[in-house]
């Protein structure tokens, strides 16, 4: 190593240090010198802590603003009375680009939330009690970053006193859950649980450890591990993903054949969801002590279980190690006595979002999608919630394409955080596809990542600030990528064990990888350069503009063979790569007709990770029909298969909720015809295209509000209802595509007729006459269209 590296990374590990011990001071004075706590050890894994902390209030607050940090998780009572169930986000990256992590001086910051609890306290003597899990572990697919320590830290300003976490609190490992079972399984950073009433705290008294009337003299008082700030949490950073929403414990659905309460005769019990959720399961039974409880689901690659001992007498359990599946599978001793059987749904937001249209089908499948994308989300967008949980940067891109049009603002943060860690994560100029264990680069996907959810995320949000953190690292992965004598990109393999070059799943061997990685780095140069074009940096702008004017006009000569291929065409014709031509814009609209044709319909060999990709490219070729008819073929055996969620590979295999199925986009965007055409919704368009359906209606959770929009087609009549949120501009348009449109009214007032605009509507303006729409610029309120078709005499063949 030569001397001037040595002295720059001495002189950063030294800046390192000072940037801690500065951060450190500051938080300590924020927090008023709260300590993290635990016990003695810093672990061990697997580690369920409770702490109890005793307070006297004269006079009541209007607001009591609280802190909480940990790792990993908490649930938190104020006088026995549940206040948070499962605080606490997995520790992961959360600030890009301020130390060197392969140096190791780059700390792991922590998040923090606030809670008022104000609400849960009363006059004098009042208990705080919090049970902390600590996983105590990371895993190479996992996004959750292991500090080596079990800790939570607390900081609450009630009126005039100040509570923080130090010794005085009283703490102790929970004796009745058991810290030695094994790991799920080398991918899942959670274990299951295994939890033995005959320990339970509350057999000391007759009250449960968290009330106020439990006596926990017996308890040690806390160890104080650390100032907030201190290594290993470091920075404390405000969680900007509003809590998990707890839809509180409900009967299963098929409760009423249950017929409880019963005496279990040592069979398995299924309990029906109505949807593949993640949940976390309950029982209430009457047995003796010493009875073994399992709890399970009917999910294959399912890692999580619960495991009940009993002790004696009427009891009940709550498993906290969320699971999912359809169906919940309690296997309980014969002569058990089952009084009740329950479990509790928490979501990241609401399912704020929906579809209706009139062939069940499709609307079927939109659902289908719509339950994948929330049992795939929790604390970060993940590939499927049993195998890995593990946040794969193309399968957010995936996601992102269809989250706006079903998630609320709980969503769009969550997208934030994947975007913020994928950051953070990077290394070498590498937008690791996969991390934080390990930077692992799938180019496709990171090239995914820059163009399907980072410009799209500003794009429908408006979110500036983290557009500007994310665009430093957008330029370096693209300024990786040499420009080749044929015009194109050198065809990128990073000589890295972490490297893989891969694009689909699929049918084996057909996937055409050459045409495709240039078409993906042109999506990103295109993406990048609005980037630029927004953050005003002119120089890049140059740089992009040449590049995406090279792969424009030398991607032809390289690959056209009417289609787009690498090699022989008769051999190999692959969907993807062709999809890709036209949904990128490489490939001329001349030659829409040709892909479709030749490649399109007859090839279906991408997984569902390209699926949603021909079904677009199709639209946008203005195959309607073929492209319906493609997404029915694809999914037709899982739609009709009983299942809520979808397969992550065709007809069926892998994980059965997977998130990378995209179809809910081409369902939204394109027969919904709903999509922004500004930044942050300012303006979008409603351009309904039913192809052979007759009605439609769809709720689009935007952040100016819902759009709400109603379509009814029959008797040659088109009828759009449209609530149009606050601060929007509507593009609205009446479908060309099978019939003329004689007259249209707006409000019972006419606005088109004899082929010409009628003015004298207030908040409509005329927009195009095109081939397929006829559009109108609408202001934001409640809007009711009535268009009066005719048939067309030599009607076009409908594609």
């Amino acid at each position: 190593m030569k001397l001037n590296q040595t002295k720059h990374i001495i002189l950063l590990y030294i800046m390192a240090l000072l940037c801690t011990s500065t951060m450190t001071m500051a938080q300590e004075k924020s927090w008023d010198n709260a300590q993290w706590i635990w016990q003695q050890e810093d672990g061990p894994s697997n580690t369920w802590m409770s702490f109890r902390k005793t307070i006297h209030i004269d006079k009541l607050p209007k607001t009591a603003e609280t802190k909480i940090s940990v790792d990993s998780k908490y649930w938190l009572w104020i006088n026995g009375e549940m206040v948070v169930f499962e605080g606490g986000f997995s520790r992961g990256p959360s600030q890009a680009g301020e130390w060197d992590r392969k140096k190791g001086i780059m700390p792991t910051n922590s998040w923090y939330e606030e809670i008022d609890i104000s609400p849960y306290l009363q006059k004098g003597e009042n208990t705080i009690a919090v049970l902390t899990w600590y996983w105590g572990r990371m895993t190479h697919k996992g996004t959750h970053v292991d500090s080596k320590k079990g800790g939570l830290l607390f900081h609450s300003k009630i009126g005039k006193q100040t509570i923080v976490s130090d010794k005085s609190w009283k703490a102790i490992q929970h004796p009745a859950y058991d810290n030695t079972i094994e790991p799920a399984s080398k991918n899942l950073t959670q274990y299951p649980v295994k939890y033995d009433a005959q320990k339970a705290l509350n057999d000391w008294t007759s009250s449960a450890w968290y009330t106020s009337s439990f006596d926990d003299k017996k308890w040690l008082p806390a160890v104080e591990k650390g100032n907030a700030g201190a290594a290993p949490w470091y920075a404390l950073i405000k969680n900007y993903i509003p809590r998990l929403i707890d839809h509180g414990l409900v009967n299963y659905s098929n409760h009423d054949q249950l017929q409880l309460p019963f005496t279990s005769n040592g069979e398995v019990i299924i309990a029906q969801l109505p949807f593949n959720k993640q949940i976390t399961p309950y029982l209430e039974v009457e047995a003796e002590a010493g009875k073994t409880i399992h709890i399970t689901t009917d999910n294959r690659l399912n890692k999580i279980t619960a495991t009940y001992i009993t002790k004696a007498g009427k009891q009940s359990f709550e498993g906290f190690s969320w699971m999912n599946g359809h169906q919940i599978k309690y296997t309980i001793p014969k002569g058990v006595k089952v009084i009740a059987l329950k479990y509790r749904w928490l979501s990241v937001g609401e399912m704020a979002g929906s579809y209706k249209v009139s062939d069940p089908f499709y609307q079927r499948l939109w659902e289908m999608g719509n339950n994948t994308l929330f049992v795939c989300a929790r604390d970060n967008f993940m590939d499927c919630p049993d195998r890995e949980r593990a946040l794969w940067i193309g399968d957010v891109a995936d996601q992102t394409g269809y989250l706006f049009y079903s998630m609320d603002n709980a969503g769009h943060q969550l997208l934030k955080k994947a975007i913020i860690q994928t950051l953070s994560f990077s290394d070498d100029k590498v937008l690791g596809a996969l991390g934080p264990a390990r930077v692992r680069e799938l180019v496709g996907q990171s090239l995914q990542f820059i163009s399907q959810t980072v410009w799209p995320y500003y794009y429908n949000t408006g979110d500036l600030e983290t557009l500007k953190e994310a665009y430093p690292f957008v330029y370096d992965y693209l300024t990786l990528f040499p420009m080749g004598e044929d015009g194109l990109p050198v065809y990128r393999i990073r000589q890295s064990s972490d490297s893989w070059d891969w694009l689909d799943w699929g049918v084996k061997g057909t996937t055409d990888k050459l045409p495709m990685q240039p078409a993906y780095y042109y999506q990103a140069l295109i993406q990048a350069r609005k980037m630029a074009e927004v953050l005003g940096h002119k120089k890049d702008i140059k740089l992009y503009t040449e590049r995406i004017n090279s792969i424009k006009e030398n991607y032809d000569k390289v690959f056209w063979q009417d289609g787009f291929y690498s090699s022989n065409p008769d051999e190999f014709k692959d969907d993807r790569a062709n999809a890709l031509a036209i949904t990128t814009g490489l490939a001329k609209p001349e030659n829409y007709d040709a892909i479709v044709k030749n490649v399109l319909i007859p090839n279906k060999y991408s997984s569902p990770h390209f699926e949603w990709v021909a079904e677009e490219a199709m639209f946008i070729a203005g195959h309607y029909d073929a492209s319906l008819a493609r997404m029915k073929a694809q999914y037709e055996s899982q739609v009709n298969s009983g299942l809520s969620t979808l397969y992550e590979m065709f007809p069926k295999g892998g994980s059965y909720n997977h998130a990378w199925n995209g179809s809910n986009t081409v369902l939204s965007k394109y027969v919904a015809g709903i999509q922004p055409l500004d930044v942050a919704w300012a303006s979008y368009s409603v351009c309904p295209n039913l192809v052979h359906m007759t009605s439609l209606e769809t709720k689009v959770p935007t952040v100016k509000g819902n759009i709400i929009a109603e379509v009814k087609l029959n008797n040659n009549k088109y009828q759009l209802h449209l609530e149009s949120p606050n601060k929007t501009t509507a593009v609205v348009g009446i479908p060309k595509h099978q019939a003329d449109i004689i007259e249209v009214k707006a409000n019972g007032k006419t606005i088109w007729q004899k082929g010409d605009f009628v003015k004298g509507v207030k908040g409509i303006s005329f927009d195009k006459n095109q081939d397929d729409f006829l559009t109108f610029l609408v202001d934001a309120g409640a809007w009711d269209f009535e268009a009066s078709l005719k048939e067309k005499s030599s009607k076009k063949e409908l594609k």
